[in-house]
């Protein structure tokens, strides 16, 4: 068994490391549920196994040594040297394969079940979601607000609520479901969205923006334009850039294309059933549905809604946002 978790371990470091190199891409989710298994597995086998053969041989040891103590005893020998106590306790102790599978099955086991069906935390890839949210933020996403979802899988086994106008939600790339994207939503399945002369339309409506002072931004060096905006009941900040034309291209021939019409001035979809469209705050520099199509809800991992830090943004950023 020692050689057996001396080899677990080493494919486990070998593929964090090619994960952390970009060799090959990771699944957390997979990789939690596996060592899981795998830490439980060997929790088992202690309790069953390996903690009875120790206790066995440790009530083994003690029996004879209080056998050999009494016949010493007998001969007139009254002075024995060892300690039994620190014998025994040596012969229970887990072994260093033990203690860091079995030992770890119960955080294992904590951190999966949290990660799985509670909260999930995202560190902020790219500047598609500025100004509401930077490069770098550590955010909480809610994985029970659109329903408990099986592990792994992502399967919906209990409803909750729906996704809703204005939410921030986390989801699985519909091209590439091993990567997360976070935008907002725009469109529910059946509306119709449109994104003409860089102005949103849900149903037929413009949605209201208010202008506020230009954003600076820090990755560009220049000042963007920043609007207010209101998605069904939230009100977030978007940014707009002058330099950039209102047209938008499709990067990839997606399902349901065929509900969605390009012209050159901007784009009009109709959302299909269990789907929805999704748009970045920072428009003229976010890739989101006006390009890549629908998000599926079988692709939907959560709602996020709390900053909890930047290492490299003020402290008062922290907290929830819109």
């Amino acid at each position: 068994m020692k050689a057996l978790t001396g080899l677990l371990y080493t494919a486990l470091a070998i593929y964090l490391a090619g994960w952390f190199l970009g060799r090959w891409t990771g699944n957390f989710a997979l990789l939690l549920f596996i060592l899981t298994l795998v830490t439980f597995a060997y929790w088992l086998a202690e309790r069953l196994i390996f903690k009875p053969r120790r206790e066995r041989a440790a009530e083994a040891f003690i029996a004879g040594d209080a056998a050999r103590r009494a016949e010493l005893a007998r001969k007139g020998i009254e002075r024995v040297d060892g300690d039994a106590d620190v014998t025994r306790q040596r012969l229970l102790a887990q072994p260093w394969w033990l203690d860091w599978t079995a030992g770890l099955f119960p955080v294992i086991l904590a951190v999966f079940l949290l990660r799985s069906f509670l909260f999930e935390p995202f560190k902020i890839p790219s500047g598609s979601m500025i100004p509401t949210l930077l490069v770098g933020d550590l955010i909480l996403v809610n994985k029970y607000h659109y329903g408990i979802r099986l592990p792994v899988i992502n399967k919906k086994i209990i409803a909750n609520h729906e996704p809703q106008r204005g939410d921030v939600m986390v989801f699985r790339y519909p091209q590439d479901p091993a990567v997360d994207y976070i935008k907002r939503v725009a469109g529910l399945p059946g509306d119709k969205v449109a994104y003409k002369d860089k102005q949103l339309y849900i149903n037929g409506q413009q949605i209201t923006t208010s202008p506020l002072p230009d954003y600076y931004d820090d990755s560009e060096l220049r000042y963007l334009k920043q609007y207010s905006e209101k998605l069904g009941e939230v009100e977030h900040r978007i940014l707009l850039d002058e330099r950039r034309g209102p047209g938008v291209m499709p990067i990839y021939d997606y399902p349901y294309r065929d509900n969605c019409s390009y012209t050159m001035d901007g784009v009009e979809c109709t959302v299909p059933a269990g789907h929805y469209f999704v748009v970045g705050d920072n428009r003229d520099n976010s890739q989101d549905s006006r390009f890549w199509g629908f998000v599926p809800d079988e692709n939907i991992v959560g709602r996020a809604f709390f900053i909890w830090m930047n290492f490299s943004a003020p402290l008062d950023r922290i907290g929830r946002f819109n």
